[in-house]
């Protein structure tokens, strides 16, 4: 007998969205996660951005789900209790002989059924945005296009899917798997698994995992973007999502607040051969910094806070890719979900699920839970809430991050959640400590102290930045005085 009905591979956006919707049907389901979290791939590193879906071609699956997703974040926000705002995007046009393809692209999101979508003169522009650039002389507006924070909204969408009987294991990695009677054995780096379906959602990795069972092989390239954020002093900046002329590579370089208040500027689109590949270059950061000038006049350069990179997991076909695979009954591929997949990823858990009640007749549960609990943050209440908490547990009092004010409180309900925090990183993807200005430089030691302390005892020197061996502390500098 096979233990699991589902496993999932890959705890991004599209996998939790898969689980969570999945977790409506009385089912066994696990999702394999090879990092420490949730979150650690290639969602973690993108715009934040739910696009309105003007760009994917007619027709696309990229651009049906990129609509329905969008049209499905106000009630997943609410449900989730996660911030999400639709603040309009505008796609700005430099030149006149650009005017036909700004056409082009409004005449595609009208057949892909965006609402509202409009073209705006100069005058306009302006008034939606003073610190455009002087040769702009149009744009293409959309304002159903909006901004949410990734980890948030995947970090909501697993701990949801707990909620309702999903198990997440991490530091997880599929090493193989074999197609055995009625299911798959699933090989991991904590063991075999064994399942009745697969459920391939890994990102960069999809074609990997793909290629572990099926003749007919898959290629998904890694498409590097480099990015800078800039303090919350330019948050507003700009009141838009404000791109550029797409063109073959991607959306270009786009400025855009963030849902926490910061400025956004990125990404370059590079095709690289390295999955893991991460790092920032000069020449990177300098391309997106002249590009985004171009667009935006008085972009406070001199307030970059951090610089980061992600890859997207870009199929040839430039296409979603989710279907059951031909010559392995079972196996489902959810590959080549890059931009707008975070705008999708509702839209995606939706298909999948539905492909699965429709094949199995399955019956949703009497007692599915679609609402979660957000964390307590000091920074979303008033005086009042404040005070509330503070008499409920005085660690809410104690500010540890001063850019960010976040207290111990709010530290240690992140370690202790349904999905924990268990690295430097876990505790920043839900808190954000450590994402102000300093960057952890004043707010680093105290939160490495509260994570061993409220991890079953463990010492400073066991607390990694993000898992397996990144230690953050090598050793002592001093010997005890005794």
């Amino acid at each position: 007998m096979l233990n699991h009905d589902i496993v999932i591979i890959g705890a991004g956006v599209s996998g939790s969205a898969i689980a969570r919707e999945l977790s409506r049907y009385d089912l066994d389901i696990v999702v394999l996660e090879k990092q420490e979290d949730i979150c650690s791939g290639t969602s973690k590193a993108n715009s934040g951005i739910i696009h309105a879906g003007y760009d994917a071609p007619e027709g696309s699956l990229m651009a049906s789900l990129n609509v329905e997703g969008n049209a499905m974040m106000d009630s997943w926000s609410e449900e989730l209790d996660i911030p999400f705002q639709r603040i309009g995007s505008l796609v700005v046009c430099l030149e006149e002989e650009g005017m036909p393809f700004l056409e082009k692209l409004y005449q595609r999101g009208i057949k892909n059924g965006v609402p509202h979508l409009e073209i705006i003169d100069r005058q306009r522009l302006k008034q939606l945005e003073p610190h455009i650039a002087q040769d702009a002389v149009g744009a293409l507006y959309a304002p159903s296009a909006g901004i949410v924070c990734p980890f948030e909204l995947n970090l909501a969408m697993a701990e949801n899917a707990v909620q309702n009987g999903v198990r997440f294991l991490f530091d997880a990695e599929v090493l193989s798997i074999d197609k055995i009677d009625q299911g798959f054995c699933v090989l991991t780096s904590k063991g075999k698994v064994l399942t009745k379906h697969v459920i391939n959602a890994a990102g960069v990795h999809t074609d990997t995992i793909h290629n572990m069972v099926s003749m007919q092989k898959m290629e998904i390239i890694p498409r590097k973007g480099e990015y800078v954020l800039l303090d919350k002093k330019a948050g507003k900046h700009v009141r838009h999502t404000i791109f550029q002329l797409p063109t073959k590579m991607g959306k270009g370089v786009l400025v855009t607040p963030t849902i926490h208040g910061n400025l956004l500027v990125g990404p370059t689109s590079e095709d690289v051969q390295d999955k893991e590949a991460l790092n920032t270059t000069e020449k990177g950061l300098r391309d997106v910094i002249e590009k985004a000038q171009k667009t935006v006049q008085d972009l406070p350069m001199h307030m970059i806070i951090t610089s980061f990179a992600g890859l997207r997991a870009h199929h040839p076909a430039h296409e979603f890719i989710i279907e059951e695979v031909k010559d392995v009954p079972g196996f489902i591929d959810v590959a080549g979900i890059e931009s707008p997949g975070l705008s999708s990823c509702p839209a995606i858990g939706k298909k999948v699920a539905k492909w699965f009640q429709e094949k199995y007749d399955l019956v949703q549960k009497s007692d599915f839970q679609p609402r979660r609990k957000g964390l307590n943050h000091l920074y979303a209440m008033n005086s009042h809430q404040k005070n509330a908490l503070i008499q409920k547990d005085p660690r809410y009092g104690n500010i540890v991050c001063r850019c960010e004010m976040i207290s111990e409180g709010e530290i240690v309900e992140a370690i202790h959640r349904p999905i924990p925090a268990r690295s430097l990183d876990g505790v920043k993807r839900r808190v954000r400590a450590g994402m102000g200005r300093c960057q952890g430089g004043f707010c680093l030691p105290k939160v490495i102290e509260i994570l061993a302390r409220e991890q079953d005892g463990k010492t400073a020197k066991e607390i990694t930045k993000s898992g397996k061996n990144s230690y953050f502390i090598a050793g002592n500098n001093k010997e005890d005085l005794l």
